[in-house]
């Protein structure tokens, strides 16, 4: 450790990382910063930027004293860098989702176990606060039984195909979100799911065996429904909605006066400056769960998101993918069963 502060590096500065460097370098705690990246120049460039430090390569980097590492490459690199940081006893903070099967996610969680080390999985959602007061709200009994969740996620355009190429698909990539954030918020896990999907807008979609709009019914543990959908096209801007509705009270997250969505209703207002990207809807998310994962490094105690969430997750986008493959409703179970007998 730094002897004012934490030394922290992160393994890949495209946009997401960039911009996690850019977060931890103005959080109190971080003393020192290094980056590293599969292209040297692009991490030269924000090493300047933020007055960050650089190292060759993530071996490099967590071989040179860091106290802890953040995780931003494209997901192929999720899973050979956490093993590479418990095998270093490098706390690690990684984005989602840390691997698109479940054995390589289980092979990670393995060798994290028996090195004793510290991950957090990047759920941005939970560290929300409206996302936060829904959690609170259902807990405390605020809404009486749950009846239905209603939840979407709808990008305002889509990623690069070359970043959809190796995405693992719409529900492994953009509704993981969802699947997780549903989880925190009700404290019930899902059981079941009936997905389907369709290439609307974006013809190439097809040629990886992937979908531009998507929806999800799905069932929790305890009878309660839920239906979601999902859109890589959104004219109006980046849509995230999470509603659930009770027998006593019903709350929206995500619903306010930059959410694009245009009321036809009269007198009603179209919606000012609507949230363009994910960076601008959850920019102060991103930096709580950041300022989480730091404060647990340096004071100790239990991951915040630890890699049991990022199972539980990836078992649900599983279904979803069974799911549609095969025209049918999934339950959960399907996929883990799967897994055991094949382990």
């Amino acid at each position: 450790m730094a002897q004012n502060g934490l030394q922290l590096g992160v393994v890949g500065v495209g946009r997401i990382g960039a911009f996690h460097a850019a977060t931890l370098r103005d959080i109190d705690a971080v003393a020192e910063l290094t980056v590293t990246d599969a292209d040297p120049s692009r991490a030269e460039t924000i090493a300047a930027t933020l007055g960050a430090r650089t190292a060759p390569s993530a071996e490099a980097l967590l071989r040179g004293g860091v106290d802890a590492v953040v995780i931003a490459t494209p997901t192929p690199g999720h899973a050979p860098l956490l093993k590479a940081a418990a095998a270093a006893g490098v706390p690690a903070f990684c984005e989602k989702p840390v691997a698109l099967e479940l054995e390589p996610l289980d092979s990670v969680s393995d060798e994290v176990e028996r090195a004793g080390t510290l991950v957090q999985i990047g759920f941005q959602r939970r560290f929300d606060a409206g996302y936060a007061a829904a959690r609170d709200a259902v807990a405390g009994g605020a809404l009486g039984d749950l009846l239905v969740l209603r939840g979407a996620t709808h990008d305002p355009a889509p990623p690069a195909e070359a970043y959809i190429a190796s995405s693992g698909g719409i529900f492994r990539d953009l509704h993981i979100h969802d699947f997780d954030a549903i989880r925190f918020v009700t404290g019930r896990e899902i059981v079941e799911v009936h997905a389907t999907g369709a290439v609307r807008e974006t013809e190439w979609f097809a040629d990886h065996a992937d979908v531009d709009a998507a929806a999800v019914v799905f069932r929790l543990d305890d009878g309660t429904l839920g239906v979601l959908t999902g859109t890589r096209r959104d004219p109006l801007g980046y849509d995230v909605r999470l509603e659930v509705f009770g027998t006593k009270d019903s709350i929206a997250v995500g619903l306010d006066a930059r959410t694009p969505l245009r009321s036809v209703e009269v007198g009603m207002p179209a919606a000012a400056d609507a949230y363009p990207d994910f960076l601008d809807r959850f920019g102060p998310a991103y930096r709580a769960e950041l300022e989480a994962f730091v404060a647990t490094v340096r004071d100790g105690g239990p991951s915040l998101c630890p890699l049991t969430e990022a199972r539980a997750a990836l078992v649900v986008a599983l279904a979803a993918d069974r799911s549609r493959a095969e025209r049918r409703p999934v339950t959960t179970e399907e996929v883990t069963s799967a897994q055991a007998l094949a382990g």
